[in-house]
């Protein structure tokens, strides 16, 4: 595609999502968890199929995110992998994800402050922990690779998601383990959000905020939702809340 052309895209989308992005401040306050994924899975579907809209991209969103504040409708932490882009991914534009990215996805305790302020304080119904495919920082765990310098304890996060996947697999070994691991490393991080934030945990609990997994493949594009912790009630019990729901 021509730069003219490109600019073209643009200018039309400025227009299209121009009245939508004015409107949006007002609307992300009412919309439910089960709709904010949904907008999600159809942002996804558009990217897959090459069909972004490049929503909320023009000078009358950034006016207006910068004079009304930010109401984003989700929160996502995110692996750092420069192949990964949250927002385009999404096909989601300025002020409509809260995103935080760190290699290997992990919820620490620096994370899960960020995930605190859009969950708790923004009030996103969504919280998406989101691996994928390949991920180098995963990949280095399950290979023994050598890591130095402030990596070491920021993988340490991951290292009980691969026990528990060599655990389910004693048959594999390597690179054929990672994407089991992956999976595991979206569960891990999921469940030291919840056991270590009683604010997203008490609004898990009574459905103001739905946590959900989900596994992006960086050749294909597409998003797999995983849904939410097969032991959630278990985690939120912890906290007393989910007697509460």
């Amino acid at each position: 595609m021509t730069k003219l052309a490109i600019r073209f895209v643009l200018a039309v989308s400025a227009l299209l999502f121009t009245g939508q992005a004015i409107a949006s401040g007002d609307a992300t306050s009412s919309i439910t968890p089960t709709e904010a994924q949904v907008r999600l899975a159809e942002g996804n579907a558009r990217f897959v199929a090459g069909e972004n809209t490049f929503p909320h991209f023009d000078a009358a969103r950034r006016k207006e995110t910068s004079q009304n504040g930010q109401h984003p409708f989700a929160t996502v932490i995110a692996c750092s992998d420069s192949r990964v882009p949250v927002e385009v991914l999404f096909d989601q534009g300025i002020g409509d994800v809260f995103v935080i990215r760190v290699a290997g996805n992990v919820s620490d305790t620096d994370e899960i402050g960020s995930i605190e302020y859009g969950v708790d304080h923004l009030g996103t119904p969504v919280m998406v922990v989101l691996g994928h495919k390949s991920c180098g920082a995963v990949t280095a765990v399950v290979t023994g690779a050598e890591v130095h310098g402030s990596i070491p304890p920021l993988v340490d996060n991951i290292e009980p998601a691969v026990a528990r996947a060599k655990a389910a697999h004693p048959e594999l070994e390597g690179k054929a383990l990672v994407p089991y691991a992956v999976k595991e490393n979206v569960w891990r991080s999921i469940a030291d959000l919840l056991k270590n934030s009683p604010a997203v945990a008490e609004r898990a609990a009574d459905g103001r905020v739905k946590v959900v997994g989900a596994i992006y493949d960086i050749e294909s594009g597409a998003v797999e939702w995983l849904g939410t912790h097969p032991a959630e009630e278990l985690l939120l019990e912890a906290h007393g809340a989910a007697a509460r729901r």
